[in-house]
């Protein structure tokens, strides 16, 4: 590990040495890096991930967190009954448990721990407290540089985020910091580059934000509109509500529902969409079928 260690240290004293004789603040790293990857020193991936470490300590909780009007939490009076259908659909892995007040959060629900209610007896003496895990509070204004040094020392993989008054304001995981630092992180809401429509399940389907609206006419003999200067499912959206929509959001346009799966500031990754009918993927689909 020295060994490692030191032959980084020279690499690095190599590098700002060979394009920078001073450095006197972060600007001057940046440019250095920058320089770096266009000579081909390092390529642009490396310089993401170095650009992403240096704005983390800038950027605050709240520039990243889900909002509390886009969070999906269960209820600590629900029933299994009501609370598995949720994290089904959803597709998280954590989730806030909420008293009465949505302010009054008891507690975390993890998925993983529901894979023992397998038979109708345990969900019957399903009580959610003997499932729930602690719940972990962080203001707005916290560095990600410094929570994701909690995350890791404390093995938290979300914290709730609460405002100067104690309400809560939204949530953020230990994902939602790391992508800022390497980019989207791919999960199974994820689309193939090669194909943009995916079927999950019957009426249910993963569908790419950059599907073009007569992809997605022709895919679910749909008819859904081009209008004036959008031409792709996630501009239909953005159109619909008048603005981007973050995660969770969800619109009813020609018969189809959309929620969002995967979106961050400037545009919309993936989109959950519930057809009116069940349609086969073409390949799928008997020889002389629409």
């Amino acid at each position: 590990m020295p060994k490692d260690l030191n032959a980084t240290g020279r690499w690095l004293k190599r590098l700002t040495q060979g394009l920078a004789p001073e450095l006197h603040d972060r600007e001057d790293l940046l440019a250095v890096l920058r320089e770096a990857g266009e000579r081909g020193i390092i390529d642009s991936d490396v310089l993401t991930m170095l650009e992403g470490v240096l704005e983390v300590g800038d950027l605050q909780v709240r520039d990243i967190m889900v909002p509390r009007a886009q969070m999906v939490f269960v209820r600590r009076d629900q029933g299994a009954a009501r609370i598995l259908p949720v994290v089904v659909e959803s597709g998280h892995s954590r989730f806030p448990v909420m008293d009465a007040d949505r302010d009054d959060i008891v507690g975390i629900l993890l998925a993983k721990d529901l894979l023992r209610l397998t038979t109708a007896s345990a969900r019957e003496r399903f009580d959610i407290r003997e499932y729930m895990r602690p719940a972990v509070f962080v203001p707005e204004s916290k560095r990600l540089n410094v929570l994701l040094k909690e995350f890791r020392r404390n093995r938290n993989h979300m914290a709730i985020v609460v405002d100067e008054y104690g309400g809560v304001s939204g949530l953020c995981t230990i994902e939602d910091v790391i992508e800022q630092i390497v980019g989207e992180i791919d999960d199974e809401f994820d689309v193939e580059d090669d194909q943009n429509i995916r079927r999950d399940a019957e009426r249910h389907f993963t569908v790419r934000g950059v599907t073009r609206i007569s992809e997605f006419n022709e895919y679910f003999g749909a008819r859904l509109s081009e209008a004036e200067g959008v031409d792709t499912v996630a501009g239909l959206l953005m159109k619909h509500l008048g603005r981007l929509p973050r995660r969770g959001e969800s619109a009813s346009i020609g018969g189809f529902e959309f929620r969002v799966l995967r979106a961050d500031r400037r545009r919309i990754e993936a989109l959950r969409v519930v057809a009116p009918r069940d349609v086969l993927p073409p390949d799928e689909r008997p020889a002389g079928a629409a």
